[in-house]
């Protein structure tokens, strides 16, 4: 049985997450993902909803077999504990394959990591990103005035 992880964020799960683990599913038999915490998401600004929230969230999607919370401290403790065959990156994910494939390496975890494929917008007004959803959701609130957006 080929085992496979994806890793994520998955704030405000949206049609490209989805077409990430489905697409990440295909390169085995089990997919297990991973929920990024809080405290490792340091690329771009904290999610908006909680880690077991998110998680609850991808562990309902159909391509997935079990979706797990992140370790704290060290993003390579589940993998260590998963021991997949295949670590699927988002195709949009700011990880580079050969500096993970390095670390997998010195950590003793023997497999390959690959890339999943892009997802276009398949119509005029679909979002595939967490972060064009709440700028559109500021966008419609502020012109509707029921947000007040500070200058500072």
């Amino acid at each position: 049985m080929t085992r496979v992880v994806a890793q994520g964020t998955f704030d405000l799960l949206h049609p490209g997450h989805v077409h990430y683990l489905a697409d990440a599913a295909t390169y085995g038999d089990e997919l297990h993902v991973i929920v990024a915490r809080q405290t490792n998401v340091t690329h771009k600004p904290n999610p908006i909803l909680c880690a077991r929230q998110r998680r609850d969230m991808v562990d309902a999607l159909d391509s997935v077999d079990e979706a797990h919370l992140g370790h704290p401290e060290d993003v390579f403790v589940p993998i260590e504990r998963l021991d997949p065959d295949v670590i699927v990156l988002g195709f949009d994910q700011h990880h580079d394959e050969a500096t993970i494939a390095d670390a997998l390496a010195k950590r003793g975890i023997d497999c390959r990591v690959e890339r999943a494929t892009s997802r276009e917008p398949r119509y005029d007004d679909e979002v595939l990103s967490s972060g064009d959803i709440v700028d559109r959701i500021l966008r419609r609130r502020t012109a509707a005035g029921d947000v007040d957006v500070a200058d500072d």
